[in-house]
Order: C-alpha cells, then sequence, then structure tokens
C-alpha cells in the first residue's frame, strides 16, 4: 500500500479534501484541522471528499467524514460530495451506514482547484485519542449495530480521559 497523503484547496467557497494511498490514525490530526478550517469559513458553498486515489481509510477517518458532511449538511445546508469509484471504499460506506450522508458522484466534475499536499501534523497522543473517540462514537450514533465492533475501542479510550 501506498502511504497516506492529504491534499487540500479551496476557492470562492468550494472546499476540497484530497486523500491518496492508505489514510490511517495517523493522518487524523491534519484531516481534523483541515475540517475544523471548513466548520469556521462560514462561507462553504461546496464541499468535496475526493478518496479516487485512496486505496484503504480506517474507521478513525469515516468518522471525521462523516462528521464534515453532518456539519456541512446543518450548518451550510449543503450535502457534502463523494468522489470515489472504489467499490471496497464504497462497500466500508455503506457497511457503516454513512453513506447515505454524501452525494456520492463517482467520477469528479471539473474542479477548477489545485490542491497542494498537507504536511502532516505532530501527533500528540492525547488530541489523536480524543478524535478516535469522537470519530468512533459519532460512528456507533449513527449506526448503532457497530456498538459492539467499537466497544472495546470507545471504552478503553473514555478510561484514558
Amino acid at each position: 500500500m501506498t502511504e497516506g497523503k492529504i491534499l487540500v484547496a479551496e476557492k470562492h467557497g468550494i472546499y476540497l479534501l484530497k486523500l491518496s494511498g492508505d489514510v490511517r490514525v495517523t493522518l487524523c490530526a491534519s484531516i481534523s484541522d483541515y475540517i475544523h478550517k471548513i466548520f469556521t469559513c462560514g462561507d462553504a458553498l461546496e464541499v468535496y471528499v475526493d478518496l479516487l486515489d485512496a486505496e484503504c481509510i480506517d474507521s478513525t477517518t469515516l468518522g471525521l467524514l462523516a462528521k464534515l458532511a453532518i456539519y456541512t449538511q446543518e450548518q451550510f445546508g449543503i450535502r457534502t460530495r463523494l468522489l470515489c469509484v472504489s467499490k471496497d471504499i464504497l462497500r466500508v460506506f455503506e457497511a457503516m451506514d454513512i453513506d447515505g450522508l454524501f452525494d456520492i458522484l463517482g467520477l469528479p466534475e471539473k474542479l477548477e482547484l489545485s490542491p497542494v499536499e498537507v504536511v502532516p501534523n505532530p501527533l500528540d497522543e492525547a488530541s489523536v485519542r480524543q478524535q478516535v473517540l469522537e470519530a468512533h462514537q459519532l460512528l456507533v450514533k449513527l449506526n448503532p449495530s457497530l456498538t459492539a465492533e467499537f466497544f472495546d475501542l470507545i471504552t478503553s479510550l473514555e478510561c484514558l480521559d
């Protein structure tokens, strides 16, 4: 697998979060920072998550993407657009029951954006632990059938707080 990368772009209220390679918890701080930037921009007209070059996405990343989709719908009245053609990744979105949060477009529209790679933020153990906990709590809230799958992880992380 290719090491995970995050690329971002924004222009005139259009935001792009592009994930490539093997996207794991080690990138969650950078993903979370960009999502926070979208949350605080106040001007989002369109939000895209590009997974066309992603090979694998872990559950923490899925929880962060669900958080982004929920927020853009609630705060901006727009649905996050997911660019993805990988049947395996789309199956994971379906299994987690978060596919309905996104407009799944498959191949992209012509985006006039030039994404730049984000240098991963240094990992702060407490911050990462909190992000992992929140991501998994959200996944369970959205799909209670995942409770058993994530129970031990959530319980362990809650005990560390």
